[in-house]
């Protein structure tokens, strides 16, 4: 069996299912119950992982804020804030955005292609590369790479295309699911898996762990049946 870090998606969603609108708007659209949700995951996380659209749209990392928050962290031994991992086949990265200017920890997983012009130029703590036959990012090898790295356990953050690869190779324990009352519409419009589509005889079947309501958003917590 694969050793990697135990890997929870969380997302807030519209009521039909997407992650933003067709223009891919940078704006938050959860209220202050959701973030505070968000933020209770991250620091449950020893790692925060996105992939590079996800990173380009925002311009900076998901930290830990609330003081009680990172004061545990710091009780069970963890640095206040987890890593900030980012997954980019091609290494395409703004070196300006807010990002590589906040004091947190930041690694780069990536093809040796990809990799290149981080080798040499400051912004990444590390700088991780996996190769499939295909020039992508081989994900269960960066994962097991994570995990021998003390990785134990993985927030990730978006987007739609990187969780659906994940999923697409197994790599996926629980997903957060906050359901927000706003319709986006728009088959253009990102979900939170994107892509082609899983094949039919390998769509993941969940186990609703909990549900609960806040305000005028359903807060779900799912678990990946195995």
């Amino acid at each position: 069996m694969l050793k990697r870090p135990h890997t929870t998606v969380v997302f807030a969603i519209s009521a039909d299912g997407k992650i933003s609108d067709v223009a891919r708007s940078r704006e938050i659209f959860g209220s202050d119950a959701d973030y505070a949700h968000l933020e209770h995951q991250v620091a449950l996380s020893d790692a925060v992982i996105v992939g590079a659209g996800t990173l380009r749209a925002g311009g900076s990392s998901m930290r830990v804020q609330n003081s009680d928050l990172i004061e545990a962290r710091k009780q069970q031994g963890k640095p206040p804030q987890p890593v900030q991992i980012v997954c980019s086949n091609s290494g395409a990265i703004d070196p300006d955005l807010k990002f590589f200017q906040q004091p947190i920890t930041r690694w780069l997983i990536s093809t040796p292609k990809g990799a290149e012009d981080w080798q040499n130029r400051p912004g990444f703590d590390r700088v991780l590369t996996f190769e499939t036959s295909k020039q992508s990012v081989d994900l269960p090898a960066a994962l097991e790479a994570l995990a021998d790295s003390g990785i134990e356990r993985m927030a990730v953050l978006g987007g739609g295309g990187f969780v659906a690869a994940l999923f697409a190779d197994g790599l996926i324990d629980e997903l957060h699911l906050t359901v927000c009352p706003l319709i986006f519409g728009g088959e253009k419009a990102p979900t939170p898996v994107d892509g082609d589509g899983l094949p039919p005889d390998s769509i993941p079947e969940l186990e609703l762990l909990s549900s609960k309501t806040i305000g005028q958003e359903i807060f779900l917590h799912y678990r990946v049946k195995s």
